[in-house]
């Protein structure tokens, strides 16, 4: 199943499916790329910042920029 990765639930996984283009090399410094596996940590609240696990380390995102990530989810 797909959904952006801004309105993951928390511990759920998943794999990169697409990132918009002019975000691709801003999150690749993260270790955010298309195959890679996530993990949703937590969401806070006001939409603010969300963290997520890429390779076992934590990263913070902002909703506006998950909100531009294409996920594929682990069911």
């Amino acid at each position: 199943m797909e959904k952006k990765l801004s309105v993951m639930n928390y511990e759920e996984e998943g794999r990169v499916k697409s990132i918009e283009q002019d975000l691709k090399n801003k999150v690749a410094g993260m270790g955010i790329r298309v195959g890679k596996n996530l993990k949703m940590i937590t969401k806070h609240p006001l939409k603010g910042p969300i963290v997520v696990e890429v390779d076992g380390s934590y990263t913070s995102l902002a909703l506006s920029v998950a909100d531009r990530i294409i996920m594929e989810v682990k069911r």
